[in-house]
This record gives structure tokens, C-alpha cells and sequence, in this order.
């Protein structure tokens, strides 16, 4: 009787048409590096897959080994899941080319494309589908745990958005996922994160977007509960081409701030209107009357650039500690919560946002997908970054003292794209009602939880 022989480094390098990068490789120290600054991990190789069969060169050889296996995407993970100690990353940012068929009004992107990618691409045809905030978040992770952005409340989360996907399962096979085949991948893919395989491509469903009127309106921050209450009030009702969020914000030094509140802290609303042009001016206005305005911007741009607005303050390498919670409603308890602790932002790069998921994400029925959260009105994110790690504890202390107070006003659980490193005892809150659904799907996919390094669902 013969044993197959593990495969080996050099086995992968044969495979494999991308980099196989190891410590003692040029380039290790860049390659293993992802955005969060506050992980520090060395995996024992770095493949930048370009190709499918890479991918499955190197599940094989983590599966096989018995090594910890990491997938990154847009490498956005705040908890640093795209890297490990000791095992295998699968670095998927060559993977990014995007096919759209204006016909069809669709659009297949490789699993390493970041939403800046995605949006330029598409802003061509007239179309765009829900991306997040921020331009340089990878499609991958995002639409995996869910998918809120600018574009939620008229076409639902980024998952509500996907047609089919091609994943490599812990078996090192290829799949097409969609409703007519592996139906069931498809289900649990679309809200339970990276649990069930690497994600190659994805094909979204696109919409009729094209240039967007931003709206950045910022008031003092003692005006902070009238400027929540009128959020709460006033999203419950907009019309659905409305998207916006709250944050606190300390002042950048941006043209049309004056200089004298240059460094000041402020509550912001932040709007993307993707209506009719013409209705613009008769929403904003609205908001700009939420509490006596300090400084706005308001003009009309191609929506991707609204998408990647903020990059600038979120280079890679800050430092990140973030918490997320659900909620129903936005009550006078939790304002109060928020006046207390958001003014107390700690630097320039640290945000507080409060983001509608109502409108379109309330028409999908519940069980549609793995998305656990759909009674939910609210996602709240309190996004620690800085770049000094002399201020970890600090600032860290921050975000923890600011969730705590939010906590008796939100649910059991939180997005799972916005969670931390210790918040592995939330994940069956995280994935609510379909948490035991998704065990059982993992059991099928991956009875040996090969892909651990996620919020984790164990088979």
C-alpha cells in the first residue's frame, strides 16, 4: 500500500503561475504585510494567485499540511484574517479584472478587485451595484458579509446584488454557486463570510447609476441629539435614491472648512443622492436644516469618487480597532450614548457611523439568504484607527467604553465585516437566526473548518 506524498513548496511553485513568496524570498516582508498596522503575523508563504489554479495549488497544500490557510482579498479585515502565523495566505489582488455586459446590465469581477476597481469599470456603461464607503475595500469581503453602502437603501446589500459566484471548496474543487446550481453554497455564501471556500469571481446584477449629488453637511457638535433625532426621523420616510450616514469627525483641513475649525470635532451627515438630478437640491435642503450647518460640500461627481471620498484619511497601515452592533431603532437612549462618547473621537482617521439597512433590504425575505439581520434598521460602526501604536490602549479603550454604552440599545449581534479579533464569542449572535443552517452547509463544504480564519462557524 503507498501513501501520497504532501505537497511541498516546491510542489506549488510548479503549479502555480503567480508568486510563491516564503521568508526567505524578495518581497516577503511586503507580502505579508495587510492594512490593519496592529497585525504583525508571518506566514510561512504568500501566494498571489492569479488564476483559479492557483488557488487550488494552494488549498491543496494548506488542506493537505495541516496549515492554517488565510484568504485576502482587499486585505481590509480589521481583525487581520487575511494573514496567519506559520500557515498559508492565498493573496488574491491580481485577481481583479472586470467584465461588464451592458446588455444584460451585469457585471463578473475577480475575487481580488477592490470597489474602487468595480466602480470605475462600471460608471462607463451608466451602471453601478451597493459597494461600501471606502474605495479601496475589496468586492470579496465585503459582499461575503453582507454589503452596506451608499446604494442600500434603493438596491438592497451587496449580496442581495449577487447573481453567482465561483468558489474553491476545502476539497481543492471548483464550484459555480447560484440558484441553479449548489444551491445551498450559494444560500450560505451570500451572509456567512469566508466559511465555505475562496470566492474567485462573483457576478453582480448592476442598476442605473451614473453621476450622484454628494452632500457633506457638518454642524457643531453640541447639536449632536438634534441632528441624530432628525436622521432617525428623516431616513425612516427618504426616498429610497438617499443614502446617508452620520458621523462624528474631527475637521480635516479641506477647502471648504474654514481654517479656524480646521482640528475641531463636529457631527456630519454625509449624503449620496442618486435620484433625478433635478430633485436633488429639495433633499439636501432637508438636511442641511437638521441644526445650523458650519460647513457643507455639495456638488454633483461620478459616483465612484464618492466612493472613494475618504481614502485619503484611511491609508494602509493605521492602526484598527473597530465594534458594530444592530439595531432596530435609533432611541433617545442610544443619542444620548452617542452624545457622550462621539465627541470624545480621538484623531482624524476615527469615525463613528450609523448606517441605514431599511428600503430595499426589508423587501428580501428573511430566509432568502444567510444574512441574519433583516428585522434590523441600523448597522452602527465605531471604527478605532490611528497611526501611532503608542495610543492602542487609549484609543482602544474608546471604542470598547463607547460599544458598552451602545449595547443595551442593539441587538444580540453585530456585521461581521466590522468586527474584531475578540469578537469570536459573538459569531452565532453575528449570524442570527441562520446560524445552524450554516453549520450544517459547512459540514457538507468543509467538515475539517479548513477556512478558520473568518468569523468562524466550526462544521
Amino acid at each position: 500500500m503507498t501513501t501520497m506524498a504532501k505537497p511541498t513548496i516546491d510542489g506549488v511553485r510548479e503549479r502555480a503561475r503567480g508568486q510563491v513568496i516564503t521568508p526567505t524570498d524578495d518581497g516577503y516582508e511586503g507580502a505579508r504585510k495587510v492594512y490593519n498596522g496592529m497585525i504583525d503575523r508571518r506566514p510561512s508563504v504568500v501566494i498571489r494567485a492569479v488564476d483559479v489554479g492557483d488557488v487550488m495549488a494552494g488549498v491543496d497544500y494548506a488542506r493537505e499540511n495541516g496549515l492554517d490557510l488565510s484568504v485576502r482579498g482587499g486585505s481590509h479585515s480589521v481583525p487581520g484574517f487575511g494573514t496567519c502565523d506559520g500557515g498559508v495566505v492565498i493573496d488574491l489582488s491580481q485577481m481583479k479584472g472586470v467584465r461588464v455586459d451592458p446588455n444584460r446590465k451585469t457585471a463578473r469581477a475577480g475575487g481580488g478587485t477592490l470597489w474602487a476597481d468595480f466602480n470605475h469599470a462600471t460608471y462607463p456603461f451608466g451602471l453601478a451595484t451597493t459597494g461600501g464607503i471606502i474605495g479601496s475595500t475589496g468586492i470579496a469581503g465585503l459582499t461575503l458579509g453582507g454589503g452596506i453602502g451608499y446604494l442600500t437603501r434603493g438596491f438592497g446589500l451587496s449580496l442581495d446584488n449577487l447573481l453567482s459566484a465561483d468558489v474553491v471548496t476545502a476539497d481543492g474543487q471548483f464550484r459555480v454557486a447560484s440558484a441553479a446550481e449548489n444551491e445551498d453554497l450559494f444560500w450560505a455564501i451570500r451572509g456567512g463570510g469566508g466559511n465555505f471556500g475562496v470566492v474567485t469571481s462573483f457576478e453582480y446584477q448592476l442598476h442605473p447609476v451614473k453621476d450622484i449629488t454628494a452632500g457633506i453637511f457638518f454642524y457643531p457638535i453640541e447639536k449632536v441629539r438634534e441632528v441624530l433625532q432628525f436622521y432617525r426621523d428623516y431616513v425612516a420616510k427618504a426616498p429610497e435614491e438617499m443614502g446617508l450616514f452620520p458621523a462624528f469627525q474631527i475637521a480635516p483641513p479641506l477647502p471648504f472648512i474654514k481654517a479656524e475649525d480646521h482640528g475641531k470635532t463636529f457631527i456630519a451627515i454625509v449624503s449620496c443622492w442618486a435620484g433625478p438630478t433635478d430633485k436633488a437640491d429639495a433633499e439636501l435642503a432637508k438636511i442641511r436644516g437638521a441644526a445650523p450647518v458650519v460647513a457643507e460640500m455639495v456638488a454633483q461627481m461620478p459616483y465612484y469618487v464618492i466612493n472613494g471620498l475618504f481614502d485619503v484619511l484611511l491609508p494602509p497601515g493605521l492602526q484598527h480597532y473597530w465594534k458594530a452592533s444592530f439595531a432596530t431603532e435609533l432611541t433617545d437612549g442610544a443619542i444620548e450614548a452617542h452624545a457622550r462618547f462621539g465627541p470624545q473621537v480621538p484623531v482624524v482617521n476615527s469615525t463613528m457611523h450609523i448606517y441605514p439597512i431599511n428600503g430595499a433590504c426589508h423587501r428580501v425575505k428573511p430566509d432568502a439568504t444567510a444574512w441574519g439581520h433583516r428585522d434590523a434598521s441600523f448597522a452602527t460602526v465605531i471604527a478605532g484607527m490611528w497611526p501611532d501604536p503608542a495610543d492602542n490602549a487609549r484609543n482602544t479603550k474608546w471604542v470598547k467604553d463607547y460599544y458598552k454604552a451602545l449595547e443595551p440599545h442593539s441587538q444580540a449581534g453585530g456585521y461581521i465585516n466590522f468586527m474584531a479579533e475578540d469578537d469570536q464569542g459573538r459569531v452565532r449572535d453575528n449570524f442570527g437566526p441562520h446560524y445552524d443552517k450554516l453549520a450544517l452547509i459547512k459540514r457538507k463544504y468543509d467538515p475539517g473548518n479548513l477556512f478558520h480564519m473568518n468569523q468562524n462557524i466550526p462544521p
